[in-house]
């Protein structure tokens, strides 16, 4: 009999399906109502929940004040969450996954995910994503019960993080970012205390004439992070999709044996790996929209632009274990940005720091209805780290000052506008030039007048017509529009400005970066 991994509570016994295979999973997932087999022979889950719900997240704590920037919510109705939820499953079908976040013992932590039989899906995915654990007790504990409502909460939704404890309680999402979130936002806390930095970011390898290149590619999902880092150049190899952990020395350290990658205007031309991995039998698709031949149609955004899908690493044909290799060399920050913001720029230690704590972006769908579209700055890019944001952005520094790593910032969006006859789009093929020349170097550079970072004079692989990618005041100008240029420069400045005096605790060396 599997019970949970919480000490503060008496556990009842369950109906459980312990560890089940994923064969297993697949059936019971089958048998759901909102499932369908897809022409790949896949599976697509509809779910009614469709991104994650931050405004029903809470940390579970009686010092507020210690986790500034975020909800919380005290003990004493964390109790009441934890009895409505534990009622709720008490002899109820329920099934358990365990396994590892991590397979580098540094930072390996014991998880487990306790989700109801009628939700296999999620049970499907997560066994894709976790490391094989055989046996002891889970570090981290998540309780998933998306058919139970949590009545006075947002969208009577609540997802209850108790760091003490290592649990955290879903309840009313069937939206499996969330239940996999759960997990990582807690490991986040413990890689933080053992001294590194979980970041949301992706990292691969590049092969150059100097040696194999690591490099760690952060931003929001939806911003491009998961097709910077699986687009090859020559022989590179992805490492991890979703979060790493950065240490002291550059060590970069993996967390997931699988890959949840968005799914939206996903094609074979411009992500031929992932596009091979999603359309394997093998994967699990999520609100991802079908014709009526069961063929996924990733262009059709009917239904929702965040589609999703899971597969196991081995799917993509070709990959590097996180255990094997260097230390970061560089690490790149993405901004889907429109305006001023150009295709690449190098940036100083101090502006690294900042630009890396601004955390800019336009928001996706990913994080629903409320940021799509939006202009957002989320720390880091991680808008699940548990902690007071400023201790990313001085632990950050910290590391930087332990270990040569070049840092650049890299326009996803568009410069001028993000529609209409004077915007310019950043393409895949415009991205993939820049990650080539990060990694082999060479470049000649010189200095922004208006931002101060580092702009190439030319990047390998992008063509003279696109090169004001590279420099957008050419492009402003070339328009007439250098008043709206300036306009630009004058107010994001002051944004940031703005933004990073908004951290009591970050280092004020951070705070002047910009």
């Amino acid at each position: 009999m599997v019970v949970l991994h919480e000490p503060a509570h008496e556990m009842r016994p369950r109906v459980v399906l312990d560890n089940p295979p994923q064969e297993q999973l697949r059936r019971l997932t089958l048998q759901m109502p909102n499932a369908k087999r897809t022409a790949y022979g896949s599976v697509d889950v509809f779910t009614s929940v469709d991104s994650r719900s931050s405004g029903s997240t809470y940390i579970v704590t009686e010092t507020p004040e210690e986790y500034r920037g975020h909800q919380t919510m005290p003990r004493a109705e964390y109790e009441e969450i934890t009895r409505l939820q534990e009622e709720y499953i008490a002899g109820r079908p329920m099934i358990v996954i365990d396994g590892y976040i991590s397979n580098a013992k540094e930072v390996q932590t014991a998880a487990r995910l306790v989700i109801e039989r009628a939700n296999a899906n999620v049970a499907g995915m997560q066994k894709f994503l976790y490391f094989e654990r055989a046996d002891g007790d889970p570090q981290v504990t998540v309780i998933d019960t998306p058919n139970l409502a949590a009545p006075g909460y947002p969208n009577d939704r609540c997802i209850a993080v108790d760091l003490e404890n290592g649990v955290t309680r879903v309840l009313n999402s069937d939206y499996f970012g969330e239940s996999k979130k759960g997990g990582l936002r807690m490991w986040n806390k413990i890689v933080y205390d053992k001294g590194g930095l979980p970041m949301h970011a992706g990292c691969k390898v590049i092969p150059t004439a100097q040696g194999e290149k690591t490099i760690v590619v952060i931003g929001l999902s939806g911003t491009g992070k998961t097709t910077t880092t699986f687009r090859r150049q020559g022989d590179s190899k992805a490492v991890q999709d979703d979060f790493i952990a950065l240490m002291r020395g550059g060590k970069v350290y993996g967390t997931e044996n699988g890959c949840f990658a968005k799914t939206f205007s996903l094609s074979p031309e411009h992500e031929p790996e992932i596009y091979r991995a999603v359309t394997s039998p093998i994967a699990y698709l999520e609100n991802v929209y079908l014709s009526e031949d069961g063929t996924p149609d990733f262009f059709n955004e009917s239904f929702t632009q965040n589609g999703r899908a899971v597969f196991h690493l081995e799917a993509l044909g070709r990959y590097e274990d996180a255990n094997n290799i260097g230390p970061v060399n560089a690490i790149v920050i993405l901004n889907r940005a429109r305006s001023v913001v150009p295709a690449l720029a190098k940036l100083s230690e101090q502006q690294a720091a900042a630009y890396f704590m601004l955390g800019e972006t336009q928001g996706t769908s990913a994080g629903g209805k409320d940021e799509a579209g939006k202009s957002l700055r989320v720390p880091g890019t991680n808008p699940f780290f548990p902690l007071p944001n400023e201790l990313q952005g001085n632990r950050f520094l910290e590391l930087l000052r332990t270990h040569p790593i070049d840092v650049y910032l890299m326009n996803t969006g568009w410069i001028v506008d993000d529609s209409g006859p004077d915007s310019k789009k950043v393409t895949v093929e415009h991205s993939s030039a820049c990650m080539r020349a990060i990694a082999e170097g060479g470049l000649e550079w010189f200095t922004d007048p208006d931002f101060g970072y580092q702009l190439p004079v030319r990047v390998p692989g992008i063509a003279p017509e696109d090169e004001d990618l590279l420099q957008p005041r050419e492009r402003f100008e070339a328009l007439g529009r250098l008043d709206d240029y300036r306009s630009w420069v004058e107010r994001l400045k002051a944004e940031r400005r703005a933004c990073l005096e908004s951290f009591p605790g970050l280092d004020g060396y951070i705070r002047a970066g910009v």
